[in-house]
């Protein structure tokens, strides 16, 4: 026997596993592959006799199967010597599985996403009213769901940010670079939280690490900039005020900040 046909034997078989695993698609496809293979060979008439028995047994592991019947629920008909009529019907059945199974991934995904909107909404409305520590609670219940989501501890943040709450901004922030070390943006979002904090030392290593890998973001340079405005660094504040306004010189924002620097490097030099 040919290695091809060695690999449609093979595929057959595996039918079966892979039913028993609930890849159902999978089993479905591997039949439909073996029977290209088998339409695509000369078989000797031994060889025939033990596919049709193959094909035969794989057939009725699909239609005995729950999960196939519900994705697929035509009748798998076969007899020997009509491979090609069930080559064609294995085509549609695995199409319409592969359809099935797009359109359950996205209701899954939409499903995931008015979840963790419902969350941050509820966390929101705990933070308005005056409750930091449901708020936390929530907050944490939604991270506990969606525990590799970096975008979703950061927007749990910003919501802490917005209300005050640096401490817990700071944690989140913290947590959210611990699965993607290389977000410059959540480099300078835990910056600006320390900032607030006034913890102006912190804040600049953690600007120094998003510099390491951005050096074309005026606002990144501005946001820096303001932190030395705080730490009343005009020297460096106007420093970093020259390089965003070198990137994009009519950043007006900018232009304020270089002449506020300016005028206080002036004012002490009196």
């Amino acid at each position: 026997m040919s290695a091809e046909l060695t690999k449609a034997r093979k595929l057959i078989r595996d039918v079966a596993t892979n039913l028993k695993q609930k890849k159902t698609q999978s089993a479905a496809k591997y039949l439909q592959d073996a029977l290209l293979i088998i339409l695509k060979s000369q078989l000797m008439k031994s060889e025939r006799d033990e596919f049709g028995q193959l094909i035969s047994q794989a057939i009725y592991l699909l239609n005995s199967d729950k999960n196939f019947n519900q994705a697929y629920p035509l009748q798998l008909n076969y007899t020997p010597g009509e491979e090609k009529a069930l080559y064609q019907q294995m085509i549609e059945a695995v199409k319409e599985m592969s359809a099935t199974s797009t359109e359950e991934a996205q209701a899954l995904l939409a499903l995931m996403a008015q979840r963790k909107l419902d969350g941050l909404k509820n966390v929101e409305a705990k933070l308005a009213a005056g409750q930091p520590e449901e708020a936390k609670r929530l907050a944490d219940a939604v991270i506990r769901e969606f525990p590799q989501d970096t975008d979703l501890k950061a927007e749990i943040a910003d919501l802490f940010l917005k209300y005050d709450q640096y401490q817990e901004a700071f944690a989140y922030l913290d947590e959210a670079l611990k699965n993607d070390p290389g977000a410059v943006h959540l480099y300078n979002r835990i910056a600006i939280v320390l900032r607030k904090m006034k913890d102006f030392a912190t804040a600049e290593q953690y600007y120094r690490k998003a510099l390491q890998s951005c050096q074309h973001d005026e606002y990144l340079f501005f946001n820096i900039g303001r932190l030395y405005h705080d730490w009343h660094k005009w020297k460096h504040m106007a420093e970093m005020a020259k390089r965003a306004l070198k990137i994009n010189p009519a950043f007006e924002q900018a232009q304020k900040m270089l002449q506020f620097a300016t005028k206080k490097l002036e004012q002490a030099q009196q």
